[in-house]
């Protein structure tokens, strides 16, 4: 996925790992959806005087939603429970590092919550991808092609209101640096079998 310009493939072999508990897999990704659509509903809250930024983040909680939903049917389908919600150490450091990095004022905050989101999004469309192309089960390589290409846009969405509303940031050299970050967090996962894990 050079688009992303992620410097830090996932190893195919995490696949393997992913095999060996699908109903972990499935149930970790149905709560990745959930957050993601939570993650929309709270820039709509924080960001309400930005109108095409409210109409197209009510979209993507929308996605979102219908992705949850989505894995919870194949859940059902095959007999599993959707387990609790499941903690993601990812996410998390990404978001110290979005906390870390915020100057204080409203746009900074803009910019930092709008690449957090999009590196969040480019990382799960990269496994989803990874997953596709090497998972042997073939409802789910299918499942996760279509998704990868369904949440592709997301990324972009995101990095494009950054750019936007970023009045007085170089968005591109954070954007750099965020890519920098991850690649160093990304190196302690690929482990487990969770989208980010």
């Amino acid at each position: 996925m050079s688009t992303f310009r992620l410097q830090l493939p996932t190893d195919p072999r995490w696949v393997d790992i992913v095999e060996t508990d699908i109903e972990e897999i499935l149930t970790d990704h149905a709560w990745c959806e959930q957050k993601a659509a939570s993650n929309a509903i709270t820039i709509v809250t924080i960001n309400s005087e930005y109108p095409d930024l409210v109409t197209d983040m009510l979209a993507l909680a929308k996605e979102e939603i219908e992705h949850f939903e989505m894995v919870h049917e194949i859940i059902k389908k095959r007999g599993y429970k959707l387990g609790r919600e499941r903690k993601d150490e990812y996410v998390g450091e990404l978001a110290q590092y979005m906390k870390r990095s915020n100057t204080g004022s409203r746009v900074s905050g803009f910019v930092e919550r709008m690449l957090f989101s999009a590196m969040i999004e480019a990382r799960s469309c990269e496994r989803f991808k990874v997953l596709s192309e090497n998972i042997k089960d073939e409802e789910l390589s299918k499942f996760y092609r279509e998704l990868m290409e369904s949440e592709a846009g997301h990324y972009t969405t995101f990095i494009g209101y950054a750019r936007k509303y970023g009045q007085g940031i170089d968005v591109e050299k954070r954007w750099r640096e965020w890519l920098d970050f991850e690649a160093s967090v990304i190196q302690k996962y690929g482990k487990s079998q969770t989208v980010h894990g």
